[in-house]
């Protein structure tokens, strides 16, 4: 028997606050129903296809299903592969086969704003139509804002370009992440007296500014440190321009090689720059990461 799904439509990039009000209502009637909460998405942003422009991603898919299934409950990520097939699919064809025959939806939940099918011409107002047609539920959600400003993936990705993370993070409501395995680096941390972990952002994923900031690591075993983070070229003992995501870990000590792990980024503390010296280098990591522990301190006060 084929399971029950309510499932929210969108392409949730970043799962920010707007996402949240979608996502919610998607346990609530999950809960009412019997169902699996779930939520569709796509491996790469339809705009890539239909208008032929990049977009940055603020999260990977992996990172967008943790922060769903963390945050907001929901127990099914549904993948979909955006390609010219799916891009020209009549837009009733998702709602009848795509999402009920093939997924068993009994309950959807769209944005007011959220298009799709052939030449988008599925809407809020036609997807109404259509589940009432077939028996059953969907729900629209309208526009969230914070302080008079649209939560948008949009406006997120442009904070986190600026280096506004702490604006960044409170319209995602919750910190900016990143989720890797730790890859072999210059082992620079140690010779400066910190170790550190060496991550990537996906291709594809908005690397947010360069500089140095307060992250937050956390392990596979369920602990954690604080860290200061550089994403950056490394001006000051790197002659390339490959940016690079560089945690030095704050009391620890121990081998992560090859471990996933999630990097929480809650404050910019400073543009990257080059130090005339290594000394020099030191000093400044040493200044930030006292930052850092007085922002942790504050934090969990």
């Amino acid at each position: 028997m084929q399971q029950k799904r309510v499932i929210a439509l969108g392409f949730f990039d970043g799962v920010h606050l707007g996402h949240g009000a979608l996502l919610r209502r998607v346990a609530e009637a999950a809960k009412e129903l019997d169902a699996v909460p779930a939520a569709v998405t796509f491996d790469t942003h339809p705009d890539t296809l239909v208008f032929g422009k990049d977009v940055p991603l603020i999260n990977s898919p992996a990172e967008r299903e943790w922060l769903m299934r963390q945050d907001y409950g929901i127990q099914d990520l549904i993948v979909a592969h955006f390609d010219e097939q799916m891009m020209h699919m009549p837009w009733e064809a998702f709602v009848e086969d795509y999402l009920i025959r093939q997924y068993g939806a009994v309950h959807l939940v769209a944005g007011h704003d959220f298009h799709f099918g052939d030449r988008g011409q599925g809407n809020p107002q036609r997807l109404l139509s259509k589940c009432r047609a077939l028996g059953i539920g969907c729900d629209i959600i309208g526009k969230v804002e914070l302080s008079g400003v649209t939560v948008s993936s949009t406006y997120i990705r442009a904070l986190l370009s600026r280096g506004e993370l702490e604006r960044a993070n409170r319209f995602l409501g919750h910190p900016h992440t990143l989720i890797h395995t730790v890859e072999h680096g210059k082992k620079l941390g140690r010779a400066l007296g910190f170790p550190t972990v060496n991550l990537a952002f996906q291709p594809g994923v908005l690397v947010p500014a360069n500089g140095v900031y307060a992250t937050l690591v956390h392990f596979a075993d369920g602990t954690s440190r604080p860290a200061v983070t550089n994403i950056g070229i490394r001006p000051t003992i790197d002659d390339g321009n490959r940016v690079t995501v560089e945690g030095f870990l704050l009391d620890f000590d121990g081998d992560l090689y090859g471990q996933t792990l999630r990097m929480e980024f809650y404050q910019y503390l400073r543009g990257e720059r080059k130090f005339p010296s290594l000394e020099a280098l030191t000093e400044e990591v040493m200044h930030n990461a006292e930052q850092t522990r007085e922002y942790f301190r504050r934090r969990n006060s």
